[in-house]
């Protein structure tokens, strides 16, 4: 059977784990994970709660690899992005507000 060459990520905010190594040719994602050992080397991996992506492009376990590929496991978001956004803008408009009311009391003290 042919061989593929693959490449399976996995990063932190400070760091990255990256190995490389052949599997046969029509591995699926799954299997390559597994093969890989980063289970068990990195025990927070769950692949029922992680996504997985080949080269950002989201994949299912059950897709075959193509030479070349690289997995990607992404780790959970710890805050939606969305609702970050909308506390920031919250804060900034309770700043901008705090701001003219200070300078409004300074025009009025002068």
């Amino acid at each position: 059977m042919a061989q593929i060459n693959i490449e399976i990520t996995y990063a932190f905010p400070e760091h990255y784990y990256l190995k490389k190594f052949t599997l046969d040719e029509g591995t699926t994602v799954q299997s390559a994970i597994l093969q890989s050992g980063i289970l068990q080397q990195f025990t927070d991996i769950d692949l029922r709660e992680n996504k997985i992506g080949i080269f950002s492009r989201p994949v299912k376990l059950t897709d075959s690899l193509n030479d070349g590929d690289r997995i990607e496991i992404y780790r959970p978001l710890l805050a939606d992005p969305k609702e970050i956004r909308r506390k920031r803008a919250a804060q900034q408009a309770k700043d901008q507000e705090e701001k003219k009311k200070a300078e409004k009391s300074a025009n009025k003290e002068n």
